[in-house]
C-alpha cells in the first residue's frame, strides 16, 4: 500500500486527495448523508463518485475524500460505506485498509518532530485524532 500510495502521490505531484480525485476523473460532492454515514464511494456508468456529508469540518472532509480514494484505489468494483457507528473500533477489513490508505496519504513526506507524539503529529497534518492510530497497526 506504501507503494501505491507514494506512486500516486510522483505521479500528480500531490497528497491532496481532492485534487487527486479531480485528476483521476473521480467526482466529488456534498450533501447531507444523515447523522451516520461521512461519506460514501460508488460507482455509476462507468462513471466514479465520491459523496462527503456536507456538515462535517474541513478536517474530517478530507480525511473521508482520502478514506474514499483508497476504496477506489483498493477495492474497485466494490461500493463501500464509511460508517461512523463502530468505525473506530471494530471496522471490517476493507474499511480498515481504506483508513490507512488515508493516513499514509495525509502524512506522506512528513515526519514527527522530534519528541512529537503520534497525536500532535496527526493534529499538525489535519488527520482527525480518531483515525491517527490506524497507521500504527
Amino acid at each position: 500500500m506504501d507503494e501505491l500510495v507514494n506512486q500516486l502521490i510522483q505521479k500528480y505531484k500531490t497528497n491532496c486527495p481532492f485534487e487527486l480525485c479531480r485528476a483521476l476523473g473521480i467526482h466529488v460532492r456534498f450533501m447531507d448523508l444523515g447523522g451516520g454515514t461521512k461519506g460514501l464511494y460508488y460507482r455509476k456508468l462507468r462513471r466514479r463518485f465520491i459523496v462527503i456529508h456536507n456538515e462535517l469540518s474541513l478536517e474530517w472532509q478530507r480525511f473521508v475524500c482520502a478514506h474514499e480514494l483508497g476504496h477506489d484505489r483498493l477495492h474497485k468494483g466494490i461500493n463501500r460505506f464509511f460508517l461512523e457507528e463502530n468505525s473506530y473500533f471494530a471496522p471490517g477489513k476493507l474499511e480498515r485498509q481504506a483508513n490507512r490508505f488515508a493516513v499514509l496519504l495525509l502524512s506522506a513526506a512528513a515526519s514527527p518532530d522530534h519528541d512529537e507524539s503520534l497525536e500532535s503529529f496527526y493534529s499538525r497534518l489535519g488527520i482527525p485524532p480518531e483515525v491517527g492510530f490506524f497507521l500504527e497497526s
